[in-house]
């Protein structure tokens, strides 16, 4: 069975052309012009479960809105997408809740309050029970080596150790499927056993 099947995926986005000069500034006010991007431009392909993928390409190839789409962060302008049955933008409650995802550009974790304190506001938000969340977290917590961070407040941490975190708290719920999008920022310290690991 496949965890992810996507056929014939676009998407395109209105991007406002600005006039140079003043006059043309004055312009923009009143009268905009925009040029149609397509970040991504019919794809399909499909992921087996349990299979390890990796999506590369150049800057700009469209690898982040690709993710944000399976994700159901952004919807496709065209084409089907179907991850661990659903359809990502349609049956979102339930969706989120089988899938974890690290962006290495933006935080999960609150930036003020300790590692752990986030941690179970996510076990709060993903309804996983405190025997679950303790099996498993004390698992997570030993292979990503955070026990020293969990009472450290975000904003304290190094990019590695901030990254580490992210990662544990994509996996509080423990998905069958996670999602990195630029996941080596700041993972460098993890050994390939570890990593291979998930």
């Amino acid at each position: 069975m496949n965890a992810i099947e996507v056929e014939h995926l676009r998407k395109e986005f209105k991007v406002h052309k600005s006039r140079s000069g003043l006059v043309g500034a004055f312009r923009d006010l009143w009268t905009r012009r925009y040029t149609l991007v397509r970040a991504v431009d019919d794809i399909s392909f499909a992921v087996k479960q349990g299979e390890i993928v990796g999506y590369i390409g150049e800057n700009g190839a469209g690898k982040s809105t690709t993710i944000k789409m399976l994700t159901g962060i952004l919807t496709p302008t065209s084409g089907r997408i179907v991850v661990n049955g659903m359809n990502p933008h349609k049956e979102r409650e339930k969706f989120v809740r089988t899938i974890g995802v690290v962006f290495g550009q933006r935080s999960q974790l609150w930036w003020d309050i300790a590692v752990q304190e986030s941690f179970r506001l996510l076990k709060k938000v993903y309804r996983v029970s405190d025997e679950q969340y303790r099996r498993h977290m004390a698992e997570v917590i030993d292979m990503l080596e955070i026990g020293p961070l969990l009472d450290k407040p975000v904003r304290k941490l190094s990019l590695g150790q901030r990254m580490r975190c992210e990662l544990a708290a994509a996996l509080i719920h423990n998905p069958p499927l996670l999602f990195l999008d630029e996941p080596t920022i700041g993972l460098m310290c993890l050994s390939n056993s570890t990593s291979a690991s998930f």
